[in-house]
C-alpha cells in the first residue's frame, strides 16, 4: 500500500493549522462556498497562480486540474495586455466614453467573429452580473415575469427564491438544504426548476404558465453530450410560447469551441451568457443575442461606478484571440483524450475498475461502488491522495492549455498508487480510517452533468 512521507505528513498538518485559524477569521474560511475546503477536500492555501500550477506554503509547486473559470490562469500576453489597459487608466473620467467605446467595439467586434448568436446583436459587458442581466433584458423584451431555469447560474434572489416555493426545488440543480436566508418571500414562484433531458416536463410548465414566461435558462450541457434532439425541442417550445431562450455559458465556456458551446451542438439560443473564461479570469462578463431580443437593453437604467473600466474588456479581445489563434479548445480535447486513455490503462493495469469517461475536454472518474455515501468516501479518498502527490483537483478535471504529455503523465503515475490504495479499501472496507480530512460536502450537483 502506498504511504505518505513525514514531509508531506508536515505539509498536510500545516494545511489543517491553517485551515481552524482561518475558520476563526472568516466564516467558513473563505466568502466563496464553492471555495471551501470541504466542497472538494483540497484547500490548502497557497501563493498564487501560473500556468497549470500554484506554489503550497512551502513553496512546493502543485498541479491544478480543476481550473473550470480560466482557459491559461496567468497567461503572459493577458498580463501584459490587462496592465498595458491598467497603466493606461481602467477608468479614465475625461475619456471615459470614448476608451470604453473602443475597447468595447473591440471587444463586440472579436466575439462577432466567435459566438454565432452575437453576430446578429450587440455584445454587452455585465461584468459580474451577466446572468442577471441577461434575465432582465428577457423580462423587459417579453414584458412577463416567470424564468424558467435548468442547473446552476448564481447565488442570486431570483434563483434562490425558487426554493421559498418548495425546499427541494433547487437539490437536483444546485445542492440539496439551500436555505433562501434573505431572500424575498414575494419572488416565490418567478423561478421555477425544470428537469434537464426532459422535454415533457419542460412543455408541461410552459403550458401551466401559459403567457407568464418570460425566459428558459439553462446549461446546455456539462461534460456529457445531450440526447439527439433534445436542445432543438427546446427551442421550438420556446418559439411556440415566445419564451426567450438563454444558454448561459459561464461554466462551459470555450473549451468546447473557440465559440463557445453552441457549434458543438448545431443549436442558437436567443440569447448566451458569459463570464470568466472570456477574459481568462479577469472581471468581465457578457450578455450576447440577437438584436430584436438585445434591444430592451437600451431603454434600462443600468449604472455602476466600476462598469466604466476597460481592464476587462481588454483582456477579453486577447483572450477570444489566443483562443483562435492557439486553437485551444482542440489541444484540450487531444489531451483529455490522451488522460482519460492513460487513467484507463493505469485502472487495468493496477486491476480495479475505475472508469475514466465523459467528454474529451472535460472527462470524469466513476468509482465501481453503487453506495452514494461510500461513492463519497472513495471520491474524498481519491482527492486527499492524489493532492498528497501534487495534484489538486476533483474527480473530474476541468483541464487548462498549460497541461500536456508531462502533466498527464504526471497525474497517470500518482493515480496508479492512488487507484491500489482505492482497490484495498474497497476490499478491506477501511475507508473511515484511511481518511484524514473531513469528508467531501456534495457541492453543485447539476442534472447537466
Amino acid at each position: 500500500m502506498a504511504t505518505t512521507d513525514a514531509k508531506t505528513g508536515g505539509r498536510v498538518a500545516r494545511s489543517m493549522e491553517m485551515y481552524e485559524r482561518l475558520l476563526e477569521l472568516i466564516p467558513g474560511g473563505t466568502q466563496l462556498i464553492s471555495r471551501r475546503p470541504p466542497v472538494s477536500r483540497w484547500g490548502q492555501p497557497g501563493r498564487g497562480h501560473q500556468g497549470q500550477g500554484i506554489p503550497d506554503l512551502g513553496c512546493r509547486r502543485e498541479r491544478v486540474h480543476r481550473l473550470g473559470q480560466r482557459d491559461r490562469l496567468g497567461h503572459p500576453r493577458l498580463r501584459r495586455s490587462g496592465g498595458r489597459r491598467s497603466r493606461q487608466g481602467a477608468d479614465r473620467q475625461g475619456n471615459q466614453f470614448l476608451d470604453h467605446t473602443r475597447t468595447g467595439t473591440r471587444t463586440g467586434r472579436t466575439a462577432g467573429r466567435t459566438d454565432p448568436v452575437c453576430r446578429d446583436g450587440p455584445l454587452r459587458p455585465w461584468w459580474w452580473r451577466c446572468v442577471r442581466g441577461g434575465r432582465r433584458i428577457a423580462r423587459g423584451t417579453t414584458g412577463r415575469d416567470r424564468i424558467l431555469f435548468c442547473g446552476y447560474h448564481g447565488w442570486h434572489d431570483w434563483y434562490q427564491a425558487a426554493n421559498h416555493s418548495s425546499d427541494g426545488n433547487l437539490d437536483e440543480h444546485l445542492f440539496p438544504g439551500i436555505e433562501p436566508i434573505g431572500v424575498p418571500k414575494d419572488l416565490a414562484g418567478t423561478a421555477i426548476p425544470f428537469p434537464y433531458g426532459d422535454l415533457d416536463g419542460l412543455a408541461e410548465r410552459l403550458e401551466r404558465h401559459r403567457g407568464e414566461v418570460a425566459a428558459v435558462m439553462m446549461e446546455p450541457m456539462r461534460s456529457d453530450l445531450p440526447a439527439e434532439g433534445y436542445l432543438e425541442g427546446v427551442a421550438s417550445l420556446c418559439r411556440d410560447h415566445g419564451a426567450v431562450l438563454i444558454f448561459d455559458e459561464v461554466s462551459t465556456g470555450f473549451r468546447p469551441s473557440d465559440a463557445g458551446v453552441q457549434p458543438v451542438l448545431g443549436v442558437e439560443p436567443d440569447m448566451a451568457v458569459f463570464a470568466k473564461s472570456i477574459s481568462n479570469g479577469f472581471a468581465m462578463g457578457a450578455v450576447v443575442g440577437r438584436r430584436d431580443v438585445m434591444a430592451a437593453a437600451e431603454q434600462m437604467f443600468v449604472s455602476s461606478t466600476y462598469w466604466g473600466e476597460a481592464v476587462g474588456l481588454a483582456a477579453a479581445v486577447t483572450t477570444l484571440t489566443e483562443l483562435r489563434k492557439r486553437n485551444t479548445a482542440e489541444t484540450l480535447a487531444t489531451n483529455g483524450a490522451a488522460l482519460k486513455q492513460r487513467l484507463n490503462a493505469v485502472a487495468e493495469e493496477v486491476g480495479v475498475a475505475i472508469r475514466c469517461t465523459g467528454i474529451d475536454y472535460h472527462p470524469h472518474l466513476e468509482f465501481p461502488v453503487e453506495d452514494p455515501a461510500l461513492n463519497n468516501k472513495i471520491g474524498t479518498l481519491y482527492v486527499q491522495e492524489m493532492a498528497k502527490r501534487g495534484n489538486h483537483g476533483y474527480t473530474s478535471f476541468y483541464l487548462n492549455e498549460s497541461q500536456g504529455e508531462t502533466e498527464i503523465g504526471m497525474v497517470a503515475d500518482a493515480a496508479k498508487e492512488v487507484f491500489t490504495l482505492i482497490g484495498e479499501t474497497i476490499e478491506d472496507g477501511r475507508i473511515d480510517e484511511r481518511l484524514e480530512a473531513q469528508e467531501r460536502q456534495e457541492f453543485f450537483r447539476r442534472l447537466v452533468s
